[in-house]
């Protein structure tokens, strides 16, 4: 009797370190933001991506040299990591593109579309049953986004695209987390971190500006607080089911607005309000299903942490 209930309290501890976690990382990841929507007011998003991908180092070096560099390189299917490389950069890329010109609030709620494309795309990549009720909450959220992208030829903007395409991209990368759930947080982290620098001295070329010392030090802490954010999703991720842990991910909405209104005036309009509302509801609705259809059995969750 005082195994199991021994065994029950343990995993009662692991999935509420899971979301303190959560909840931690998304905090960060709108500060992150918020740090992302001052400085690129200055610098050009190239420079902010390089100058934060170094700062990363700062927490990612100590690991890397803790556990050694070699177990970077044995890496599970390495064509998908090379994908997912690809889809986080484009993901911090595009972000910080679209709040050059939009509030912090109207990005984030094209983000938080994020978990809908992930069910739909789950159908098709990873072969997930989705049934009837999912696909029409999956096209009710869809709708959500219409309002929000409002488009038309007055109000169909560039930076809406961008935070269009960076959302998508965003849903490709936490797909491809479940095929990569073998390998390591830190080798994920650093691997993204590595192809952001890539790609932001590329677009540095010619745009360079030279930052004082408190904007290159803001732009270093930029890299800390976002790297700090990935590796306590990733954690969280390991320890308490996606089922139970997404839900949580839209607080970085309410986040956002509490920023942009906090450190830049930024008031969301009835549309974004409107179309985020939308979102949210379909995207909680897509949890609860899945957590009704899919459900993981409790005394599986601790299994596979690393």
């Amino acid at each position: 009797m005082a195994q199991p209930a021994a065994q029950n309290s343990t995993i009662r501890n692991v999935l509420l370190a899971g979301i303190l976690l959560m909840l931690a990382g998304d905090f960060l990841f709108a500060l992150n933001d918020a740090m992302g929507k001052w400085l690129v007011a200055s610098f050009s998003v190239g420079q902010v991506v390089l100058i934060r991908s170094i700062g990363a180092f700062f927490i990612l070096g100590p690991i890397i040299a803790h556990q050694g560099a070699a177990k970077l390189f044995g890496m599970e299917r390495p064509e998908l990591q090379l994908l997912r490389v690809v889809m986080t950069t484009l993901d911090t890329a595009l972000f910080y593109a679209a709040v050059v010109y939009l509030p912090l609030a109207d990005v984030m709620s094209f983000y938080m579309a994020g978990p809908i494309y992930v069910a739909a795309l789950s159908h098709f990549l990873l072969g997930e049953r989705v049934g009837w009720r999912r696909w029409a909450a999956i096209l009710v959220g869809f709708c959500g986004v219409l309002i929000m992208l409002k488009p038309s030829s007055a109000a169909f903007s560039l930076s809406s695209i961008f935070a269009l395409a960076g959302s998508i991209s965003f849903a490709f990368a936490i797909i491809l987390n479940r095929r990569l759930r073998g390998t390591s947080d830190t080798s994920l982290v650093t691997w993204q971190t590595i192809g952001t620098l890539l790609v932001g001295a590329a677009l540095t070329i010619g745009t360079w500006k030279m930052p004082s010392s408190l904007d290159f030090g803001a732009m270093l802490l930029l890299g800390i607080v976002s790297c700090g954010a990935h590796l306590m999703i990733t954690r969280a991720l390991k320890l308490a089911p996606a089922s139970t842990l997404a839900p949580l991910h839209y607080s970085l909405l309410l986040w956002a607005v509490v920023f942009g209104l906090a450190f830049f005036g930024d008031v969301p309009g009835p549309r974004i309000l409107i179309g985020s509302a939308i979102v949210v509801l379909a995207g909680l609705f897509i949890f609860h299903r899945q957590k009704v259809v899919d459900t993981v059995p409790p005394e599986n969750v601790p299994k596979g942490v690393n």
